[in-house]
């Protein structure tokens, strides 16, 4: 098994992110450029955690942390609702979040 490095887990309550969110995005024209370019975009967004790239009926998963639910109301009108390559979203608020402490090889 090969070590990519550690990483730390870090308390989003603790930096007044409490309320965490997946957004399925769906984005045309599929294309290489539109596609990098979104994704580009959201990694300069401050609430932005993590982007997937995924298949099936959206484009993008997007994990996102804000204070409130306010706040991620804002983040959708303001960050999502306006850009010309997206044509849908939406959002589901986590309500809790569990990760296994280490992760196995599978035989």
């Amino acid at each position: 098994m090969r070590n990519t490095g550690y990483r730390a887990t870090v308390d989003l309550r603790a930096l007044n992110r409490p309320v965490q969110a997946l957004l399925a995005v769906r984005i045309r024209p599929l294309s290489r450029e539109v596609i990098e370019g979104f994704k580009a975009y959201l990694m300069t967004l401050p609430e932005v955690l993590s982007v997937y790239v995924v298949a099936g009926g959206d484009d993008f998963l997007v994990h996102v942390a804000v204070p409130d639910v306010d706040r991620l109301h804002a983040f959708l009108m303001d960050r999502f609702s306006g850009r010309r390559e997206v044509v849908d979203f939406h959002s589901s608020i986590i309500y809790q979040h569990v990760a296994g402490e280490a992760i196995a090889p599978l035989e």
